[in-house]
């Protein structure tokens, strides 16, 4: 596994994205773990969670715990993971998604994640989305009193603008070291974060870094309402590697910057070896340019 940075932590340089095995649709138990651990024997190293990330009502954490109980099932195998997870956002159980942005509640949302994790400081604890209610300093002012009181190691911002990035920054100094955005083929409007990123040595972590690649068909077409424009180049070069196109795209974001780590959901192990597997994929110059080239929105 091809190693990037977190702060001065290495990791891989393709993470897992936990919330498939906690969300709507969610797997067993034994497929979740299994999952996990799959991660973890293909290079794994970075596993993204949140507090937010369950189905039901009243389930808060479940993601947390899941992650939790997999890493200790391995006990010292898990010694290199970094967890990062998420606080700031809510789920009703009604599928709708809350924010909640205020001091407080961060500072008790993190009181409830260390529970989860068992463990005295978080590695990564990230503010999940700006709250419009409340003023980002203020949001961004509790991961700094986190920081100060050793409950968590390093701080991140999740759907932040280059602004509120810069903002962060000022307020958080080297101890912001990651921005979580969405990301992919058919959606780059987030470059200019990804830019700021890389100027500022702060990690860029694509979230959804697929899209809509598995809906797409081979020739690049795809069923219907899929966003499939920017895909057609992605399953061509796949054809040509004999691969995947999950594969080339989780390459293709690698190539753009050393800032980036994506980290695709999986909720199962062939997935996330799949997925894994991207980090040892070289694409050429010329690949890369016809990637570039492929449709944006």
């Amino acid at each position: 596994m091809r190693i990037r940075h977190i702060g001065a932590v290495p990791v891989g340089a393709v993470g897992l994205g936990a919330m498939p095995l906690s969300i709507e649709g969610r797997p067993d138990e034994d497929r979740a773990v299994a999952t996990i651990h799959a991660a973890l024997d293909a290079g794994v190293t970075l596993i993204d969670t949140a507090d937010s990330y369950h189905w039901h009502a009243g389930e808060a954490g479940h993601n947390e715990e899941l992650v939790a109980r997999a890493l200790a099932a391995r006990g010292d195998g898990a010694g290199a993971v970094l967890v990062a997870t998420k606080g700031g956002r809510g789920r009703p159980g009604d599928g709708s998604w809350t924010v909640d942005g205020s001091p407080d509640h961060l500072k008790r949302a993190c009181e409830a994640s260390l529970g989860r994790l068992g463990v005295d400081a978080i590695g990564l604890y990230q503010l999940h989305k700006p709250d419009p209610a409340v003023p980002w300093a203020d949001s961004v002012g509790a991961l700094a009193e986190l920081l100060d009181e050793g409950k968590i190691r390093m701080a991140g911002v999740s759907n932040a603008d280059t602004g509120q990035i810069r903002q962060a920054r000022d307020i958080l100094g080297d101890r912001l070291v990651s921005v979580q955005n969405r990301f992919s083929p058919a959606l780059r409007t987030g470059e200019p974060e990804l830019r700021l990123c890389e100027e500022l040595g702060i990690a860029f972590l694509p979230w959804s870094p697929l899209g809509g690649i598995s809906r797409s068909s081979l020739d690049g077409g795809s069923r219907p309402g899929a966003p499939d424009p920017a895909y057609a180049a992605f399953h061509a070069v796949a054809r040509e590697h004999g691969v995947s196109p999950q594969q080339v795209c989780l390459a293709w974001l690698i190539a753009r910057s050393p800032a980036v780590i994506p980290i695709p959901g999986a909720s199962r192990p062939e997935t996330i070896r799949d997925s894994a597997a991207a980090a040892g994929l070289t694409l050429g110059a010329d690949e890369i340019a016809r990637l570039e080239a492929a449709g944006t929105s």
